[in-house]
Parts: C-alpha cells; sequence; structure tokens
C-alpha cells in the first residue's frame, strides 16, 4: 500500500492543481483496487453496479458510496485482528451510529495528516492546550465516539492540557484563569465542539459578565452548526462573540467526520473551507448526482487518500455545499475551497455538538 505523505509530498496546502489532480487519481486508484480485494460488502457493491475496480478513472468517476451505509454494514478491508479501534460516529438517542474499523497503520497515517495540517496554521511548536470541553469524555466510554476521539486526536498538538468544564458540564471559570496566568506570555491553544462552545463557554461567559482576556491564541472547533442556526447564530456572530469573552484568538472552523478521519477541512483567515493535498470535494447536484459547476450548491462528495482500513475513500455526504474556487483563495494556500451550508432538509442530526443531550 502506497504512502499518502509520500505521494503527495511537501507541505499540506502545495500542489498545483493539474499535479494534485494526478496524484490524487493515481491513489485513489491503488485505493479503490484495494478495497475491492479486500471488503466483501464493497467488491458486492461495485460488481453489482457494473463498475470495474481496475478501471482508471478521473477523480469524477470514482465509485462513490453513500456516507450511510457505514451505518448498516461493518465495512473493513483489513482482517478482525487487525482491527485495532473501533469508532462510531456521533448519533443522537435512536439513531444508529457508522462503525469505522482502523488498523494500527491507518491510525498513524491519519495522526501524521492531521498534524501536517494543524502545523500549517499554528506551527510545530507544541502549545499550551486549552479543551473546552470536560475531561469525562475520555473517562466515560458512553460518551467516546466521534467527539471523545477528536479530543484525543486534538490533545497531541498540546501540552499541559487543560479541560475547562467539569463533570456537570459547568464552566470551571476561576481554574481557568489561573492555569492561563501560569502560562501568561505563551500563545494557547482553544479546542471545542462548535454547538458546546457556544453554550457552555461563549453563553455561560457572557451570562456571568466574565472574559479569559488571552492574549495570543488560536481556536479550533468542529460539529454541526444546526442548534447554532436554529437560535440564528452565524459564523460570523459567532466569532465575533467567542473574541469578546476569550481575548485576541484566531478562530478557525473546521470540518471532518468520523468517515474520513484526519483529512479535515480547516477554515483558513478568509473564511473558506480549504481541501490540502490529501482530499478534494466535488459538489453533486441534489437532482442527478451530475458534478455541478463552481458556485452551484449540491450534495458534498468527500475523497480521501487516507482511508486504507476500511473503503471510505470516497463518500457522498448529507451535506450541502458549493465550490468557490481552486488555487486562487487570497490566503495562499493552494487546492480547491469551498462554503458549507449544513446538512441537507431531512437528513439525520449527527454532528458530535449537535447531538450532545445533557443527562
Amino acid at each position: 500500500m502506497f504512502d499518502p505523505v509520500e505521494l503527495m509530498g511537501g507541505a499540506p496546502y502545495s500542489l498545483p492543481a493539474e499535479e494534485k489532480r494526478r496524484r490524487m487519481e493515481q491513489g485513489l486508484s491503488e485505493l479503490t483496487q484495494h478495497h475491492y480485494h479486500n471488503c466483501p460488502e464493497y467488491a458486492r457493491l461495485l460488481d453489482g453496479l457494473g463498475t470495474d475496480a481496475k478501471s482508471c478513472y478521473t477523480l469524477e468517476e470514482f465509485p462513490m458510496l453513500p456516507v450511510r451505509l457505514f451505518k448498516e454494514f461493518d465495512l473493513k478491508s483489513v482482517s478482525q485482528d487487525k482491527v485495532a479501534k473501533t469508532l462510531t460516529s456521533s448519533g443522537t438517542s435512536g439513531q444508529s451510529v457508522s462503525r469505522i474499523f482502523l488498523s494500527k497503520e491507518n491510525t498513524r497515517v491519519q495522526s501524521r495528516v492531521l498534524a501536517q495540517i494543524i502545523a500549517s496554521y499554528i506551527g510545530k511548536a507544541r502549545l499550551p492546550l486549552l479543551i473546552l470541553d470536560t475531561e469525562q469524555v475520555k473517562r466515560d466510554r458512553t460518551m467516546y465516539s466521534a467527539r471523545g476521539a477528536g479530543i484525543i486526536g486534538f490533545s497531541t498538538f498540546g501540552r499541559n492540557v487543560f479541560f475547562a468544564l467539569d463533570a456537570n458540564m459547568q464552566l470551571r471559570v476561576d481554574e481557568v484563569k489561573d492555569w492561563l496566568r501560569s502560562h501568561a506570555g505563551e500563545p494557547i491553544l482553544l479546542f471545542g465542539y462548535t454547538y458546546m462552545l457556544w453554550q457552555f463557554v461563549v453563553r455561560a461567559l457572557e451570562e456571568s459578565d466574565a472574559t479569559f482576556g488571552i492574549d495570543d491564541g488560536y481556536l479550533f472547533h468542529i460539529g454541526g452548526w444546526k442548534k447554532l442556526r436554529d437560535q440564528a447564530v452565524e459564523p460570523e456572530e459567532f466569532n465575533n462573540r467567542a473574541q469578546s469573552v476569550l481575548g485576541n484568538i484566531t478562530v478557525h472552523n473546521y470540518y471532518g467526520m468520523a468517515e474520513q478521519l484526519g483529512s479535515v477541512f480547516v477554515e483558513c483567515e478568509c473564511g473558506h473551507m480549504h481541501c490540502s493535498n490529501y482530499s478534494d470535494v466535488i459538489i453533486r447536484r441534489f437532482e442527478d448526482l451530475a458534478v455541478a459547476d463552481d458556485g452551484e450548491r449540491g450534495f458534498v462528495e468527500l475523497l480521501s487518500l487516507l482511508p486504507t482500513s476500511y473503503p471510505g475513500h470516497v463518500i457522498v455526504t448529507e451535506d450541502e455545499g458549493q465550490i468557490l474556487g481552486e488555487d486562487d483563495c487570497p490566503c495562499g494556500r493552494l487546492g480547491k475551497y469551498f462554503k458549507l451550508h449544513g446538512r441537507i432538509k431531512g437528513a439525520e442530526v449527527r454532528g458530535c455538538s449537535d447531538t450532545y443531550e445533557r443527562k
């Protein structure tokens, strides 16, 4: 199996469109054949569609799996003894969840790529890390799903990790301020899930008329926006109010899912979601799944070179988005950049933030 880091090379946003396309098609072709020969369910699906796994496809032609299939079938391309961990996606009570089977090698590659992507925004030094969540998420196996995995994974980018919420999801204001004072003069890294960050940190600080007063920091947040949009809170307001109570921080929303761990799409300084060298996005029209034009809204299809232990390399999601451009974002990063418009109406709610239920 090829090494994605070796295949794509360089900084994570460094490949111009034509060269990236060539390398992506090479890698996805190898992955398609690998999963065809090692995942019986995937092979039956391709055979049923009359799809030849050995064909040379363009990015737009690779067979794609609906993301819901991971809820219905145990799709894995390694033997059970090679499964190091099984990750479950987020879901509200009563919903089925995706089951993602990860080998040690797949986990290692995902971690390497994620580290490259995050380092391109904050540098390679490990910064003091404030997790805007409860430490219980690491201890309670009932809470360990994509949310727990996200926190544990992001913790590798920080040091002296501190959790801002107690076991009852109450903000530990005084303890956080003490921790921040112990790191005075240092840049601070913050991580949280979008709705929970809003509800249990931003709103809690506003209601108590308190601020953290961080002098220099980076906030990364991920998760569904449905509950926030139900409250008429859009990203610009979210960023402004988060900065008003947290301090001088740069806010980076990012998009990703359990079915393609490590292959995240980070929002740049211009407010655009970016594809790295290791991933790509195609927008499919609602009516017939044909490839949409740039600027046209449709289903978001995600392509990734990272999934080797399960056939998640080409999936069509239940999210709506639009391509804004490629290789010409003012931030200077190469690759496609796009905008998300949330979950398609009628689709299941499944974001880590949106599915949090207070007990």
